[in-house]
């Protein structure tokens, strides 16, 4: 219980601190760019046509709405972080109740098999069915903290209160409206979990040496790289998920000029890869304007 609690006040703490990044985030994913391109610098030194960065996009959300308007979508976000944490930890818990009657015979057999691929599947499938659930419970809370965000395109106040918004989106899409963009996030969940699980099992077996004496540390460096690679990968899983929660949703974001209107995950997919945006959004800090693109003034999105 005390494990609990002390991961679901960790959780609110990160979130609390990270809205602001993900109300930039989201806002530059749907499109919507109020700034004007500058002339920076890259990595390497090079002259280059930039986008505003996270801290210059947040300067204009804070003057606008003041500081307090970047905590926009706060409440329903935290809603859903307690809520996955606790039935994600309830699934796990579930299983590994279950499996005790197993280990009091067979602990030798166990020790022996803990690291081999085997236990490495079965783990994965415990953790992806508790993310799984975890993630089917809280996508309501999602779809609500990401229409409050892009209510500030159109300065709407449709989605304002968790009550109204429950209440608006039953109204105007039925229980369908709650899962909006539900199964590619899932579908990127899933992919990134096997992924960071396989490639950090291949490289603690066979490329580290179990000689070395911080094994421990360098597995779990491993796990922490190939998650963060296999995140990069799944990105437009995210992207997409996203864009289909706030589409055709009554709000300008999600709305001709600023976003097409998707007749599918799909759909959107394909006229995200087609017009080489996959990776919006991706970046907060060195974001190029991208090439035979023009910049439109009247605060609409990239043409």
């Amino acid at each position: 219980m005390a494990d609990a609690a002390s991961q679901v006040l960790l959780g609110s703490g990160l979130t609390i601190l990270s809205q602001p990044l993900m109300y930039v985030k989201v806002l530059i994913q749907v499109g919507y760019e109020p700034l004007p391109p500058t002339i920076g610098r890259n990595i390497f030194g090079r002259q280059v046509c930039q986008l505003p960065g996270l801290f210059c996009y947040a300067q204009h959300i804070a003057s606008i709405d003041g500081r307090r308007g970047l905590f926009t979508g706060l409440t329903p976000r935290l809603c859903s972080g307690v809520l996955g944490t606790v039935v994600h930890g309830k699934v796990l818990q579930y299983y590994q109740e279950s499996e005790k009657p197993e280990e009091l015979g067979s602990v030798t057999v166990q020790k022996e098999c803990s690291s081999s691929f085997d236990r490495v599947i079965k783990e994965t499938t415990r953790e992806m069915i508790a993310r799984s659930a975890a993630t089917l419970i809280t996508h309501p809370f999602h779809v609500i903290t990401l229409r409050s965000m892009v209510q500030f395109i159109g300065r709407e106040s449709k989605y304002c209160g968790l009550c109204d918004s429950i209440v608006t989106i039953y109204r105007e899409e039925g229980i369908v409206g709650f899962f909006a963009g539900l199964i590619p996030r899932l579908l990127g969940d899933i992919i990134s979990l096997w992924l960071c699980n396989s490639l950090a099992y291949l490289i603690n077996t066979y490329a580290l040496d179990s000689g070395v004496s911080t094994m421990n540390e360098m597995k779990s460096y491993s796990q922490a790289v190939t998650g963060f690679f296999a995140s990069m990968l799944t990105y437009p899983f995210v992207l997409v998920s996203n864009l289909m929660a706030v589409n055709n949703c009554g709000l300008a974001g999600g709305s001709p000029p600023y976003s097409p209107i998707y007749t599918s995950w799909i759909d959107c997919w394909c006229m995200l890869q087609k017009a080489g945006n996959m990776s919006r959004g991706n970046s907060l800090f060195f974001r190029k304007v991208p090439c035979g693109k023009t910049y439109c003034y009247d605060l609409r999105m990239l043409i």
